[in-house]
């Protein structure tokens, strides 16, 4: 099978099956064209995934097609923007047609799920990697950005922390049980919050998505923001079967572990108040930002920076 039959026959139908009304021109010329109504900014983000670092060998194409849209969604989610359109960029060792069939289904369904309508993309051979830019929109000058932050805010998550980070630990158990499963569906299942992320975009000061950390991400707020936070590891939201498998640990798996998709933001208290009890109870608050750098953990004082990094190694 070639290229272009390639896309003909898994990709095409995903693109017909998932338009946008944004998306003027998808597939099939050089470009795809999409028009931004007034009163609205472009957002956009490009994630790549490389098999072996972001996801295992031989991991299941219907867990790969779900898991690579979602990790570039959580970005819109994290900017409060409501999604549009995305493109894909696949690499493959070989053609392979059961792979490609497990794959498209669950990008379709990944797609349907996050409002995204694929509009391009391109296909090349080589060691199997993807990548994937998403577009949304937002109201003019109200996105989300990391440096809003400022002292007396309220530091929230979303969701609860560290599952997906343990699931590493079960990717190749053979039949893993109850709890393990809950885990693992963390991993492969991440969930974006992108309808959360719109409804704090005219109350959140500042928000991140939780990918390499929560350490690592509200890291990245404060130094944007050249502020600092302190965090109590006692309020941290934890699965109770992370818990379950994981004891003392777990705590350290939610300030640290990567791979969760859930959104850290920060909100004066007056914001918090403020939001719709729907909104607000999605919400866990877990410090207060400070005026002093660097984050306070329970009488441990962190420099900002610790986290993954794909060049050097974690702190």
């Amino acid at each position: 099978m070639g290229e272009f039959e390639l896309i003909r026959q898994y990709f095409q139908p995903l693109a017909e099956s998932t338009r946008h009304n944004q998306l003027i021109l998808g597939p099939g010329d050089d470009c795809a064209i999409q028009r931004i109504e007034p009163g609205q900014d472009l957002v956009f983000s490009v994630d790549t995934l490389v098999e072996g670092v972001h996801f295992p060998r031989d991991y299941s194409p219907e867990h790969l097609g779900w898991r690579s849209l979602a990790v570039a969604a959580s970005d819109l989610a994290a900017m409060g923007a409501s999604p549009a359109c995305f493109t894909l960029a696949l690499t493959l060792p070989s053609v392979d047609s059961h792979w490609l069939e497990g794959f498209a289904a669950s990008l379709a369904k990944a797609a349907g799920a996050f409002g995204l309508a694929l509009a391009g993309g391109d296909t090349t051979r080589g060691p199997m990697a993807l990548s994937i830019q998403v577009h949304g929109t937002v109201s003019r000058g109200k996105a989300l950005c990391r440096s809003g932050a400022r002292p007396g805010d309220l530091v929230c998550v979303s969701g609860t922390l560290g599952a997906a980070g343990a699931a590493l630990d079960f990717l190749d158990t053979a039949a893993p049980d109850a709890l393990q499963q809950a885990i693992l569906a963390r991993y492969h299942h991440p969930q974006p919050k992108l309808a959360l992320g719109q409804a704090l975009a005219c109350h959140a000061s500042a928000a991140i998505d939780i990918s390499d950390g929560l350490l690592a991400d509200l890291g990245h707020i404060l130094q944007a923001s050249g502020v600092g936070a302190s965090v109590e590891p006692a309020s941290l939201p934890i699965m109770d079967e992370l818990v379950a498998l994981k004891g003392a640990q777990a705590t350290d798996l939610a300030l640290t572990a990567g791979d969760d998709y859930e959104l850290c933001v920060t909100l004066a208290p007056g914001a918090f108040e403020q939001l719709p009890p729907g909104t607000r109870q999605q919400l866990t608050v877990i410090g207060l930002i400070t005026e002093e750098p660097g984050i306070e953990l329970t009488g441990r004082h962190l420099p900002i920076g610790a986290g993954f990094d794909h060049f050097r190694r974690s702190q």
